[in-house]
């Protein structure tokens, strides 16, 4: 039986069948872009599929063309600049508790991504135990674009990736297909879009036969996926290259090895990469590129706390407008005029600060760090894990 909170839009309907829950979420036209409304509705559901015994599978999916193009980071736009920045924070330490609640959930939770996935949409995908992609799907963390960064636990499954094909897609970011997701391990199967509806309904009669696990999850998917093979002109086939110009200490650093390696040929990834570097906001890329390596070592929990602690920064203003100005450019004018970034160049980016959006934020009466609770996934989950 298919039910839906009654909410005249329906952005996010769940479905109940015997031992699975789906959650699909009902925005076609915004790419299903995250409102706080299904944050809260989403959550809340997700508290009672977890307690209830009968839930042995929770599925994830989107109506139409996208899995979600992320959160409707308009609507913080319009909130924060005719009200106040602590919507921007209220609206982020939503999604990131959704993100943390997926990451470590007690049920298995099945993503199935059928097309394009961005920032908030990987925040929920990236994070749960199945992440199936198909031919349809395109994977993107372009944040820095509207002076934000990549975030929703980037930190955490992007430095999780081999050698430094993180610091690659967050900085640059450079778009994947579902072959590129599933060799470079953001993916865990490929299965072809006319394959989608079979499968479900395999998922859904292992659910109701009680006899539900990870591995047998998995040996479900197996019966349809597809064999992946990379394209010759995908980027991950450069990956020796990648490591050895993203592996360097500063974002300066990085550029300078790309334009040198594009001097030297012109592969079309180099200079599409460089082009986006030089477009974006110089501090959101100094600020992913510290919350990377740093996630590297910390767990889920830590890279959410930081990435929210920056965030709120950015909302607040603190150093620059690049949010707003990213956002108006972007998403408002539709990229008919240039942002200007403040500052304009990553040289006039200082360690001090970058450091400054690490600290905590210095408003008593509109700010408190993001409070998660100790949670843990069973130790199996890892297999599947990011």
């Amino acid at each position: 039986m298919a039910t839906a909170f009654n909410n005249e839009q329906n952005e996010v309907f769940f479905e109940h069948k015997t031992g699975v829950r789906k959650v699909i979420l009902n925005r076609p036209k915004q790419l299903n872009s995250l409102t706080y409304r299904m944050f809260c509705q989403i959550l809340r559901q997700l508290q009672d599929f977890e307690q209830d015994p009968g839930t042995r599978i929770l599925i994830l999916k989107g109506n139409g063309r996208a899995f979600c193009a992320g959160g409707d980071v308009k609507s913080v736009l319009n909130f924060t600049t005719s009200g106040h920045w602590s919507f921007g924070a209220s609206f982020f330490r939503k999604q990131l508790n959704l993100d943390y609640k997926i990451g470590t959930y007690k049920k298995p939770v099945v993503s199935i991504i059928n097309g394009i996935v961005m920032g908030g949409g990987a925040g929920l995908s990236m994070n749960s135990t199945f992440r199936i992609v198909t031919e349809n799907t395109v994977f993107a963390m372009p944040e820095a674009a509207i002076g934000l960064f990549p975030d929703c636990g980037a930190s955490h499954f992007l430095s999780r990736l081999p050698g430094f094909f993180g610091e690659f897609l967050g900085l640059t970011g450079t778009r994947l297909d579902g072959t590129e997701m599933v060799t470079c391990g953001l993916a865990t199967h490929f299965v072809s879009s006319k394959d989608l509806a079979s499968m479900e309904e395999a998922l859904d009669s292992l659910a109701a036969s009680g006899l539900v696990n990870v591995s047998n999850i998995s040996e479900t998917i197996n019966k349809y996926v597809q064999e992946v093979r990379l394209k010759s002109n995908s980027v991950y086939n450069r990956l020796e290259v990648i490591n050895k110009c993203f592996s360097k200490e500063t974002v300066e650093e990085i550029l300078s090895s790309l334009e040198k390696l594009a001097a030297e040929s012109e592969e079309k990834w180099t200079i599409d990469a460089i082009k986006s570097m030089k477009s974006v906001s110089p501090t959101s890329l100094k600020i992913f590129l510290r919350m990377i390596r740093e996630g590297r070592m910390q767990n889920l929990k830590q890279c959410l706390v930081h990435e929210f602690r920056a965030s709120c920064h950015i909302f607040r203003r603190t150093m620059n407008n690049d949010f707003y100005e990213g956002g108006r450019t972007m998403l408002i004018e539709k990229g008919r005029s240039k942002p200007q970034w403040m500052p304009s160049k990553l040289e006039l980016v200082s360690d001090e600060m970058v450091e400054k959006y690490f600290n905590e934020v210095d408003d008593d009466d509109d700010w408190e760090p993001l409070q998660l609770p100790a949670r843990s996934s069973p130790a199996y989950f890892a297999l599947s894990k990011l």
